[in-house]
């Protein structure tokens, strides 16, 4: 994600090398699903999702996509 830390604004960025059912999802610090941000069939090649948390308080939270058998996790700051 960029920029990272952050404030309120984030743009997570990934490549899929294939078509297949994206999911997207946010965790906070204890590993626990906040939100599902994107869950959809998408196309290969690069999606952008732009993430407003506006909502959220300031800290460690992680994002996890799973596309096929790929899963990957990433940490973001939020400093307000």
């Amino acid at each position: 994600n960029y920029p990272n830390p952050f404030n309120p604004t984030t743009t997570i960025g990934y490549v899929l090398k294939e078509e297949s059912n994206a999911k997207l999802i946010l965790l906070n610090a204890i590993g626990e699903e906040i939100a599902v941000l994107v869950n959809e069939e998408q196309d290969k090649g690069f999606h952008k999702f732009d993430f407003n948390a506006a909502n959220l308080s300031s800290g460690v939270y992680f994002y996890q996509l799973k596309a096929g058998s790929y899963v990957d996790t990433k940490k973001m700051i939020l400093l307000k």
